[in-house]
């Protein structure tokens, strides 16, 4: 009976389910994939449904597998139904897995997902007789690497090299899928060429499961590259999209020769003048910078001394450095040959060449011209001077009816107005020579002193041979020379003669051209006063104390007479007018006034003149 109870129940159950399959079918929905970053929790749906909603089933299992890289088995790691819920022991995913269900579906929650968990995942329903079905996904899981680090060759690389050469590396490590790197140029894409780019990957997986990029850039540069900027872009899987981190640029030094070059003077600003020191500079566009080799055209076999290979030193200068001067590079790798050239002119002035020569001597009322040159390489300006006072301009001085004022120094100086730092001088002594030439417009002076007194002869005279000038006095055998100096252009004497009676003096002034005399006339004055000794200033004095007493005495005669008017003791006519008489006769009411003028008295003095002419104190007045 037993035996016959356990054979009928699984036909029983079979047959049932035999049935139900005729009632409904399941189907499984699930995504494709589904996506999440390293560390996130994912996230995996199972929608199922039943052919037939009026006969579902009332038991419904899910189970949950994995398909482990690289096997074709499958494990499971869930299992569920209406009486439990079941996470399988010893697997990744022991511990990190959650499910949950409804009557719609049921979903997978991994914790914590790891670069492993890229799997497919598949989800098992199973309606007994409905029968069963499953869904997979694709479980993607991403990483993003570390930026990208990008490293430039650190020697320079010639244009020269005939095929590409290594430029830059670029790494982006510890990414997850594998990343990719583009280089670019200037912000453009640099698209692989043969001859022309190459772009060299090396990719590392990590034993972490991480991927490390390496890309390499080989390029053929050009001249045109020492400005450009390179740099390289990493892009790389997230969830969705697509996302590019780019690196540093970095410019390549690279080497190229020499095609043009710039030769000028650096210093000294503007024109070069002998005894300048100058500075020549030379400058080319290759890289790296090549030293230079200075030459003069004119001596092109001859190469110059340049300091810091650029720079040519000429000091001091003179005319005979003015050339056309060139410099070349001192390697330039075998092509056509280049060099920079400029002029150099060294301007200059000799010194002044006047004519006559040092000293000219010239007679009175003569002509002379004088020249005064100086070779230059630029125009020239000339002036001339004398005593510090401008006397003509230009190369020629013309001196008209020479006078004695015409001797003197006389000093052209000569200029370059365009370069003011170059400048000379040079100078003619004109000595005018004629007979003796006394100083005054007087030929004969006539003075009066008083006899006994001492009066100063005083006598001048110029002339070329200097003059000598010597007294001759009628009258007085009392006098002495009191003063003598000379100079190179004029005598100068004075003597002092004690005056006893009138007197004659001349001064004779000689040279080897002639001579010229000059004549004084002192006439004596009696002196009716003491003695006492008088000199000039005490004459004068005299002379204000008459003039104040003249004054007082007119004072006390208008007085007088106003009192007399007043008293009536003179009468008036109709014109009220009173002549008042000076005659020698009077009355006794009369009072008589008498003013008497003289011209000359005993203390009357002479003045002396400044060149020796004196007058009388009636001319002075």
């Amino acid at each position: 009976m037993a035996l016959l109870h356990t054979t009928f129940l699984p036909l029983f159950l079979y047959i049932c389910l035999l049935n139900w399959s005729a009632w409904a079918k399941v189907e499984v929905t699930t995504d494709e994939s589904v996506e999440a970053y390293l560390g996130d929790s994912a996230q995996i749906p199972c929608q199922y449904s039943f052919t037939d909603a009026d006969n579902e089933p009332r038991f419904v299992m899910i189970q949950w597998f994995v398909r482990v890289a690289g096997r074709s088995s499958r494990l499971r790691i869930f299992y569920g139904d209406d009486s439990q819920q079941m996470v399988d022991n010893n697997t990744d995913y022991s511990g990190r897995i959650e499910v949950t269900s409804d009557q719609q579906g049921t979903r997978l929650s991994i914790q914590d997902v790891q670069l492993f968990d890229e799997r497919e995942f598949f989800c098992q329903i199973n309606g007994l007789a409905a029968g069963n079905a499953e869904g997979k996904t694709h479980l993607r899981v991403f990483a993003p690497p570390e930026a990208p680090v990008i490293e430039g060759v650190s020697t320079g690389i010639s244009v020269t090299n005939e095929v590409p050469s290594k430029i830059a590396s670029c790494e982006a490590r510890n990414g997850f899928p594998k990343p990719n790197i583009t280089w670019y140029r200037n912000s453009m894409p640099l698209m692989s060429a043969p001859g022309h780019v190459n772009v060299l990957i090396l990719v590392t997986r990590e034993s972490s499961s991480f991927y490390s990029v390496q890309s390499t850039l080989e390029y053929k540069l050009v001249r045109e590259d020492k400005d450009a900027h390179f740099s390289c872009e990493v892009s790389f899987f997230v969830p969705g999209a697509i996302r590019t981190v780019e690196s540093n640029s970095i410019n390549i030094s690279v080497h190229y020769p020499t095609t043009m070059v710039e030769l000028w003077k650096e210093s000294p600003q503007g024109l070069v003048k002998e005894g300048d020191t100058v500075e020549l500079r030379c400058q080319g566009d290759g890289n790296p910078p090549q030293p230079f080799i200075f030459n003069r055209e004119q001596e092109l076999d001859i190469d110059l001394e340049s300091n810091h290979g650029d720079v040519l030193m000429l000091s001091p200068v003179s005319r005979r450095d003015s050339d056309i001067y060139q410099c070349r590079p001192l390697d330039n790798d075998g092509y056509t040959e280049v060099k920079g050239e400029m002029q150099l002119t060294v301007h200059y002035l000799d010194p002044a060449v006047v004519v006559p020569k040092d000293s000219e001597v010239m007679l009175k009322g003569e002509d002379l011209t004088a020249t005064c040159n100086a070779l230059s390489s630029l125009k020239t300006s000339t002036v001339w001077y004398k005593d510090g006072k401008q006397v003509g301009k230009g190369n020629t001085l013309h001196l008209m009816d020479a006078t004695y004022e015409t001797t003197g120094e006389y000093i052209c100086e000569v200029t370059v107005p365009s370069l003011p730092a170059l400048h000379t001088s040079g100078s003619v002594h004109i000595i005018v020579q004629g007979g003796p030439q006394l100083v005054g417009v007087e030929q004969e002076v006539q003075l009066e002193e008083a006899t006994g007194r001492m009066v100063n002869l005083s006598c001048e005279a110029q002339g070329h041979p200097l003059p000598s000038i010597s007294w001759n006095i009628i009258g007085s055998q009392n006098w002495h020379e009191v003063e003598s100096k000379a100079n190179e252009h004029m005598t100068h004497s004075v003597v002092s003669v004690k005056v006893t009676s009138d007197i004659s003096a001349l001064c004779n002034a000689s040279n080897d051209m002639g001579t010229e005399v000059k004549a004084f006339s002192v006439k004596a004055i009696p002196r009716v006063t003491s003695a006492a000794p008088f000199s000039p200033a005490e004459g004068s004095g005299m002379i204000i104390v008459v003039i104040i007493l003249c004054l007082l005495l007119l004072a006390i005669l208008g007085s007088v007479l106003y009192f007399l008017h007043k008293k009536g003791k003179i009468p008036c006519g109709r014109s009220g007018k009173q002549e008042i008489s000076t005659k020698e006769k009077t009355t006794k009411d009369d009072i008589v006034v008498e003013m008497k003028t003289t011209t000359k008295n005993e203390d009357s003095v002479l003045l002396k003149a400044v060149n020796g002419d004196q007058k009388s104190p009636n001319d002075q007045v």
